[in-house]
């Protein structure tokens, strides 16, 4: 299968997520966060720094219900503002 690559829009969309879920962290450690969300650690790690800019869906529900997060808080980062949209 090969992949597509992403736009550099999406790449900031990525990194806007990864902010979002860094700060909804808020210190806590990322292996209890990463083992509540049933996901791994550096998993965790690179979707924080934008590593992986398009997580799947269900890893950011799960991310987010590990953290208390909205998911909309998440769907607005990764969306941005008006200006800079980008296409779902």
């Amino acid at each position: 299968m090969v992949r597509i690559p992403l736009s550099p829009e999406q790449v900031e969309a990525g990194r806007r997520l990864g902010a979002v879920l860094r700060a909804a962290r808020a210190g806590r450690d990322p292996e209890i966060v990463a083992r509540d969300a049933r996901i791994s650690p550096e998993t965790l790690r690179k979707i924080e720094v934008g590593r992986i800019a398009s997580p799947s869906f269900g890893t950011v529900l799960q991310i987010c219900a590990a953290l208390g997060l909205p998911v909309s808080d998440a769907v607005d980062a990764w969306q941005g503002d008006r200006e800079h949209r980008v296409a779902l």
